[in-house]
């Protein structure tokens, strides 16, 4: 019986930067992080009659104590994850979102040049984007621009729904347009300078 207990168990060794090693033991071959069934979901996605190019696609669950799952949009098609390796998403009712960005590294770099332009010390030339420094990557994230209307990408503003079933099929296709898009989100008041009021 021990022996058996012992062949179903696989233990994982971690070297932490200490150098100390610390164990994990995972009981079972199949782990649901406990978060329950997941069901394959996939779809496709497309903007005023064309499939979009890249994005990406989040469902926030209407439960509380939901878990939401995500995806990469290429060429207009997605599968879902919740965990990884495309796991799909728990069964019930979802709002949905979608985001696509230019891509922010070019003004990331430039920015980054800029900075290194005006500072005593020579970095080198940027080759690649690990080059550039985590928070400039951050900042150009934050100020791309929205190649869909960003009310799709807000949880605040979207009208996309889906409900995942465990019967499925659970293939979704959503189309978006400029016609039909929900209102711009509101906009962050973080960070805002507030004036003195005499």
């Amino acid at each position: 019986m021990f022996a058996r207990k012992i062949s179903t168990c696989r233990s994982f060794a971690l070297l932490a930067a200490s150098g100390a090693m610390i164990v994990i033991a995972a009981c079972g071959e199949d782990s649901d992080y406990g978060l329950g069934q997941r069901y394959p979901v996939s779809g496709t996605v497309t903007y005023n009659g064309k499939p979009l190019e890249k994005g990406q696609i989040n469902f926030y669950s209407e439960d509380p104590k939901g878990v939401g799952a995500n995806g990469t949009i290429e060429n207009g098609s997605f599968t879902l994850s919740t965990v990884g390796d495309n796991d799909g998403a728990r069964a019930g009712k979802y709002k949905v979102g979608v985001i696509s960005k230019e891509d922010p590294a070019a003004q990331a770099k430039a920015e980054f040049e800029k900075a290194k332009a005006k500072s005593k010390y020579s970095m080198g030339n940027v080759q690649e984007n690990v080059n550039i420094p985590p928070e400039f990557m951050s900042k150009a994230s934050r100020e791309a621009k929205s190649l869909i209307p960003a009310g799709y990408g807000d949880l605040r503003t979207t009208n996309l729904k889906a409900e995942v079933t465990a019967e499925g099929p659970n293939q979704f296709t959503f189309t978006l347009t400029d016609a039909d898009a929900p209102p711009e989100p509101p906009k962050s008041t973080k960070g805002a300078k507030v004036k003195d009021v005499k």
